[in-house]
């Protein structure tokens, strides 16, 4: 029976601690976890499309930070891993860092370099090596929020972007936050889409246009992501019972702490 792994990273740092950010040792440590269970390498693309392995390991990454390359690239290298980065194509090239919410707080402050996009140069030198780039829009926004022709240039430009760059078809898309609904959905059809993910708080059926990821993110214990990898974790996400779970989970995070009794201590 195939089993088909789609693992969402973005970042990869020693330094940063954005959730989006997940430290080299981490990153190297899960993926050679998956290798010895026998998980095989492919991109996104093949994952969904095929042909793929028995079991099929596609590992992305969105956003097109420069560590992808400069960190990211030589752990899969090692373990004879392909990946698959998803790139906004307005800032690709850019001088200076990418910016759109949910990252522009960090603009101005030590972790700013993190920010920096890859270039068409480096992104044409990863596909050479095997890697899938797929888009990830022009601009990062909330599709659907977007009007009928905004989504379109969006979706269109983006993909006509990276195959006049890459002189390579672009068959794939992640959508920027997870953002799609059933309009997204035709849009993304509409302009050439084969293959497309998002990352999903509860884990759905899978359909090529609505392909869910398993996000990997900063402080993720390897105690927790062989949990999320695992084929039982993946068949809770998709029951009620892991919305309640993730519900509560969430609820208890947001609760104020009480204070400690004098005299008391949270050690031992």
């Amino acid at each position: 029976m195939t089993d088909v792994l789609v693992l969402s990273y973005h970042a990869v740092s020693e330094g940063w601690p954005a959730p989006l950010s997940v430290r080299t040792e981490e990153l190297e440590r899960q993926l050679r976890l998956l290798v010895s269970r026998g998980y095989r390498g492919c991109t996104f693309s093949a994952a969904v499309l095929g042909p793929r392995p028995e079991r099929a390991l596609a590992v992305t990454f969105d956003d097109g930070y420069r560590s992808v390359l400069d960190v990211a690239f030589p752990v899969l290298e090692r373990l004879g891993l392909p990946g698959t980065v998803f790139v906004p194509t307005d800032f690709v090239s850019g001088d200076g860092p990418m910016v759109w919410p949910g990252i522009d707080h960090w603009v101005g402050g030590p972790h700013e370099r993190e920010l920096l996009p890859l270039s068409w140069p480096e992104l044409r030198r990863l596909a050479e090596c095997g890697w899938e780039i797929g888009s990830h829009t022009c601009s990062h926004p909330h599709l659907t929020s977007l009007g009928d022709a905004g989504l379109a240039r969006e979706l269109a430009e983006s993909r006509g972007r990276i195959e006049q760059e890459l002189g390579r078809p672009c068959r794939s898309l992640a959508y920027p936050y997870g953002d799609h609904d059933t309009r997204v959905l035709a849009a993304t059809a509409a302009a050439g889409y084969q293959a497309a993910c998002t990352v999903p708080r509860r884990l759905v059926e899978p359909s090529p246009l609505a392909w869910p990821r398993v996000g990997v993110y900063h402080g993720n214990g390897l105690l927790a992501f062989r949990v999320k990898v695992s084929p039982q974790g993946r068949r809770l996400r998709r029951t009620a019972l892991w919305g309640a779970l993730d519900s509560l989970r969430r609820a208890l995070r947001k609760a104020p702490r009480a204070p400690l009794a004098r005299g008391s201590s949270n050690e031992g």
